[in-house]
């Protein structure tokens, strides 16, 4: 496809993410995704604050296959005032797969939003990455009972024994908190 074709296209699909149609937003958005554009980044970023969460989970994935051109836009999102921005922002960095987002998710466990810190803790422990243990160990006092228990899962997903005896001491400092308890010792197993 020649360049001036391939700009035009993009711009169209660009457009159709103001579409009044939710359908149409969501395909407009899994398109930018298949081109790779860097031109459709930002106005990507503004999607993730769609009314409708398929055209703002779409609009993340689409970011995270664009890769690496879109992390630092992505990296301003996460330091913006909107929750859904964030939490989809979150969600694009988490689906790159690349070890280089960690810090920037790990930034995001101390937001103010506690869906945010919710969504970073479970991110940074489908990645895996050993970088986040000590930061996700720090977060199981976290004031929020569901980023501790997604913290708790995280720790248990990244399988670090660092984190048995915080967790240990978490699953004892949570009195009458089955639901906690239940994690904490569900990721306990898989540590070992």
């Amino acid at each position: 496809m020649d360049k001036t074709k391939q700009s035009n296209e993009n711009e169209s699909l660009i457009e159709k993410l103001l579409n009044p149609d939710s359908a149409i937003r969501v395909d407009a958005a899994l398109e930018l995704g298949k081109l790779q554009e860097k031109s459709a980044i930002e106005p990507l970023i503004k999607t993730l604050d769609d009314e409708n969460p398929s055209v703002r989970f779409q609009a993340s994935k689409s970011l995270a296959e664009i890769g690496k051109p879109a992390v630092k836009s992505l990296v301003n999102a996460l330091k913006g005032e909107e929750g859904n921005i964030k939490r989809y922002a979150t969600f694009a960095l988490k689906n790159m797969g690349d070890d280089t987002v960690v810090e920037h998710l790990i930034v995001a466990l101390k937001d103010k939003d506690w869906s945010v810190r919710k969504t970073s803790a479970k991110s940074l422990g489908e990645m895996g990455s050993n970088k986040a243990v000590d930061p996700l160990i720090m977060a199981l006092d976290d004031d929020d009972w569901g980023v501790k228990c997604s913290v708790a899962k995280a720790l248990g997903d990244i399988g670090d024994i660092k984190a048995i005896y915080p967790l240990k001491k978490a699953r004892r400092a949570a009195k009458g908190d089955k639901e906690f308890k239940k994690v904490a010792t569900k990721s306990l197993k898989r540590i070992g």
